[in-house]
């Protein structure tokens, strides 16, 4: 028996435990008995605080007729919460069949109920009204071209912000003639664009946007609306499709520009830059909206990594709403443009949306366009996901989230002008799936047919969104076929005249300044000045109160006694010894430059207390869950920000590479929890820290560190992986260091900001050492000079060496331990502190040096396969200096996982560096040597 047979006067039962359900938990019943007991017209007896029972209340309504009005109610909410299923967003496929469907049926009405009048029409804004009136109004407003995903907000203040906007104008647009002449004005140049590339560059790629046109004057909209809303500045990031029509009719790229481009024209043989394919490149432009507002565009270059771009954007954005728009991220805004296949599988989109409300990385909300070809490359959408939709990643973050039909313009700028309505009020992403097809295959002399005949059958009979929208404006009599005609004509002899400028010159070298804005008075450095040193030392008395400054704790609040003995040990360090340690050397290299007015920020996973329990940069209390920060007491007016990351390498280092980007001026630090972690951001050191200089003439000061150190911690826990760098390293495109002292990681630091140009820097940091006593530094080595990619022996004549040893990092302090305690005189220990540039003049000045010497050797605890050595052998193989090696053997892992054997190797290499034979004594050293290994546990 149906459960409303009891909804009557007689049997009110059912209804009293409705409600008393209600109270207790409002969404354990359905929306229409929700809306009902909430006092709906006919519904609530506010003044005794029961249930409304049917024919109560007030009311002449029948039993039947509450459950009717219950039942318009569950409609209307049906609509809201699964309309998009229904829509007619496919402009070239019919849409898959969902059941349960949105026939009256389902709701438990009936065409007969069509005249009747229901007040549920209150409920989306019509007042009492006909079933009939309400089902048009559900219709045409979520079940046209414009499908809306909203009802999983949590927010009720966000999704009647949604309701009260789209119901009011039923999701339909309505635009002036001028706009939609502009409209088919944009669309006629991202169309006529592709066709006259098609025609005048057969068989060049170029990723055409045919089938997404629409795509731009949706952009040119929302850049519009988004001014008028008080945006001062986009940053885009886009992959390769559609980019050259987004270059040349969004951002202003003049088409004389890229046709030189497609002719190689800007190609100049004697550049040191290998340059990009022209669907990689970035832009910057200032435009001026029909309302006059000024507005900076900027596009980020990116590789073919797709989506790898995100967070790089994002990471621009946020430097910008910290250092040029003062915190106000309604000035700026990220617009990223995605592809259906590659927002549905790359791991990274989910890594970017977690960053979305994160203090570290929030940027006030990101409008997200998919181009939906439904297709990859020559996968059909079916084989590319799992889930009903290619963007319901962004139900994670509860998202909003309009699929709309790519072949109606009107109806994609209505609705990403909402979009950035919604990004403005409520500071969060909403995302656009725009429906549309790939006119041609992949790339233009791929051929679609061979895997998907009947899709590219159906798209050769399917007339181009402009053709489609110029007949509606026909219909409408918006237009007259004339003008049109002349539009394109004009357009088309536009281009023409550019395409014969560019060919009339010889060669195009563009007119965009490489650096400027932030990046005004830097460069990029010539080979020489990229080997030359700067001056970083900083003066006793200004470092020794930048050091009291950091090792003073406020009175009255409580910390934990080892954060307090840490501390007075810090401040012995400052006030008595003046040695200082691997974190104050570091906190004092931030300190000092924030002292200079240079912003400093630092994030990666657990970095405020550091991994190893080192850096207690940010201190909680022990009675709260306050925080208090040293270097936040620098006098100075620039800002320290730190960051524990959420557990992201890809998505954070990409954020930090764009912060450096967008700000050259401030110190930007990520630091891996264990260096090997930097793996999973394998992508962005390939395509953006160690290749953008000489991809895209962009420099860059990201400094990445990456604590490293053979410890016997096993396979993922000792290499920080040197030689991917290594082979990473040519034309001076970044810095790679592994320092042995604080003070040299001091000078390191600060050189990053104390040079007129940006390379990235990769510091292999310590783990054992930062507690070593050894691994100090004195006053002096901070007060003077600078940082030294080299540090000779000062242990020895130089008359007296026989075998000179080449090190880099921790394995220096083995090999002095074993140097002084078997006091040995003729072996010579040099440390390699750059290890890129390389040193290499120093190197073989220091050969001459020890011109007695016999040997000259690189020992190292990586694996001869890995860490510096491969670089080494191959950078010295045709040189002065022969190396040889001493290492671990060649391995296809990083370390072992048993500590007696990395004992035993690790003494391998010490004894065979100073050429003493294993015993009884090597064997209890190898003991001796396990046991430290287990007590150090870098977990």
């Amino acid at each position: 028996m149906d459960r409303f047979t009891y909804l009557n006067n007689e049997n009110s039962a059912y209804i009293d435990s409705l409600y008393e359900a209600y109270k207790q938990d409002p969404t354990s019943v359905d929306f229409g008995w929700q809306k009902f007991f909430e006092g709906f017209d006919f519904g609530r007896d506010g003044q005794s605080g029961t249930a409304p029972v049917a024919g109560t209340a007030g009311t002449d309504a029948t039993p039947q007729h509450v459950l009717k009005e219950i039942n318009v109610l569950n409609m209307i909410n049906g609509y809201r919460t699964r309309g998009h299923l229904f829509t007619k967003t496919n402009p070239v496929r019919e849409r898959r069949h969902y059941f349960p469907g949105k026939e009256l049926e389902t709701f438990g009405l009936s065409d007969a109920d069509l005249d009747t009048v229901f007040n549920a029409g209150v409920e989306v804004g019509l007042g009492p009204t006909s079933l009939r009136n309400i089902r048009d109004l559900l219709e045409e407003t979520y079940c046209e071209s414009i499908g809306a995903e909203y009802k999983y907000i949590r927010n009720p203040l966000k999704t009647k912000w949604f309701e009260e906007r789209m119901e009011k104008t039923r999701n339909q647009p309505s635009f002036s003639k001028e706009e939609k002449k502009r409209i088919l004005n944009k669309l006629n140049q991202a169309v006529g664009f592709e066709n006259f590339l098609g025609t005048k560059f057969l068989g060049q790629k170029r990723f055409s946007l045919e089938g997404a046109e629409a795509l731009i004057p949706a952009l040119d909209s929302v850049i519009e609306k988004g001014a008028q809303l008080g945006i001062k500045e986009f940053t885009i990031g886009m992959a390769h499709r559609g980019r050259l029509n987004v270059l040349a009719n969004i951002m202003g790229k003049t088409y004389k520009e890229i046709f030189s481009e497609f002719e190689g024209k800007n190609y100049d043989k004697d550049t040191v830059y290998g340059g990009d394919v022209k669907y990689h490149l970035g832009f910057s432009t200032d435009i001026q909206t029909s309302g006059g507002q000024s507005v900076h565009l900027s596009l980020c270059p990116n590789p073919s990594h797709l989506e790898a771009v995100d967070p790089v954007v994002e990471g621009q954005t946020r430097a910008k709403i910290d250092f040029k728009y003062e915190g106000n991220n309604d000035l700026i805004a990220p617009i990223l443009i995605h592809g259906d296949a590659s927002i549905a599988a790359q791991g990274i989109i989910y890594e970017v949306l977690q960053m979305e409300r994160l203090e570290g990385y929030q940027t006030g909300g990101t409008v997200h366009l998919v181009i939906n070809n439904q297709i990859g490359f020559t996968t059909n959408y079916k084989d590319a996901r799992s889930s009903t939709y290619c963007t319901d990643i962004a139900k994670t973050v509860l998202s909003p989230v309009f699929h709309v039909n790519g072949d109606d313009a009107e109806a994609l700028v209505y609705t990403i002008n909402l979009a950035m309505e919604y990004r403005q009020e409520f500071n969060e992403d909403v995302f656009i799936d725009i429906l549309c097809y790939r006119r041609f295959g992949h790339n233009e002399s791929d051929e679609p047919k061979f895997t998907q005949p009947l899709l590219y059958k159906a798209i050769e009979a399917h007339p181009n969104p402009r053709e489609v929208y110029l007949q509606k404006l026909l219909a409408q009599r918006d237009i007259d076929e004339a003008t049109a005609k002349q539009m394109e004509k004009d357009f088309r002899a536009e281009l023409q005249k550019s395409l014969d400028e560019s060919k009339a010159e010889e060669r195009f070298t563009g007119s965009k300044p490489m650096f400027a804005g932030a990046w005004q008075g830097l460069h990029l450095a010539t080979e020489k000045e990229a080997a030359s040193g700067v001056t970083t030392a900083v003066p006793q008395e200004e470092l020794l109160k930048i050091g009291k400054a950091l090792t003073t704790l406020p009175q009255g609040k409580q910390f934990f006694k080892k954060i307090e003995k840490l501390f007075e040990d810090r401040a012995k360090m400052v006030n008595d010894t003046h040695v200082f340690d691997w974190a104050m050397g570091e906190l004092m290299a931030y300190g000092s430059l924030l002292a200079e007015g240079h912003p400093v920020r630092l994030s990666g996973e657990d970095v405020k207390r550091g991994t190893f329990s080192h850096r207690h940069a940010v201190l909680t209390l022990a009675d709260s869950e306050e925080e208090y920060t040293p270097l936040s007491t620098i006098e100075t007016e620039a800002p320290f920000y730190i960051y524990n990351s959420l557990l992201s390498e890809y998505g954070v280092l990409g954020f930090e590479y764009g912060y450096a980007l967008a700000n050259p001026h401030a110190l930007t630090i990520w630091e891996a929890q264990f260096g090997d972690f930097f793996n999973g951001a394998q992508i962005i050191v390939d395509q953006y820290v160690a290749s953008s200089e000489t991809k895209w003439q962009r420099g860059n000061g990201l400094v990445m560190l990456l604590p490293h150190g053979y410890e016997g911690q096993g396979p993922e826990h000792s290499s920080a992986r040197i030689e991917r760098f290594m082979e990473l390293c040519a034309d001076n495109n970044i810095q790679v260091a592994n320092c042995t002292t604080p003070a040299n990681f001091f000078h390191v630091l600060r050189r990053q900001l104390h040079r007129d140009f940006r390379k990235p820097l990769i510091v292999f940091t310590p783990k054992s050492l930062l507690r070593s006593p050894v691994c100090v530094s004195p006053l002096e080595e901070f007060t003077n000079g600078q940082f030294r990619e080299v540090i000779d022996d000062n242990f020895v004549e130089a008359k007296k060496v026989k075998r000179v040893l080449f090190c880099s990092g921790k394995v220096y302090y083995d090999l002095l331990e074993k140097q002084q305690t078997d006091k040995r005189k003729d072996v010579a220990i040099v440390r390699i502190e750059q290890l890129y540039p390389t040193p290499a003049a120093q190197m073989l000045k220091l050969k001459a040096k020890y011109s007695k010497a016999e040997e000259f050797i690189w020992v190292q605890e990586e694996p001869e396969n890995m860490g510096a050595w491969p670089y080494m052998c191959r950078h010295f193989r045709k040189g002065d200096l022969q190396l040889d090696v001493i290492s671990r053997n060649e391995s296809a892992s990083t370390a072992t996982g048993y500590a007696k054997q990395h004992a035993s190797q690790q003494l391998y290499i010490v004894g065979k560096a100073f050429e003493s034979a294993p015993g009884k004594a090597v064997e209890k050293t190898v003991k001796k040597a396990a046991q430290k290994v287990a007590e150090f546990s870098a977990d």
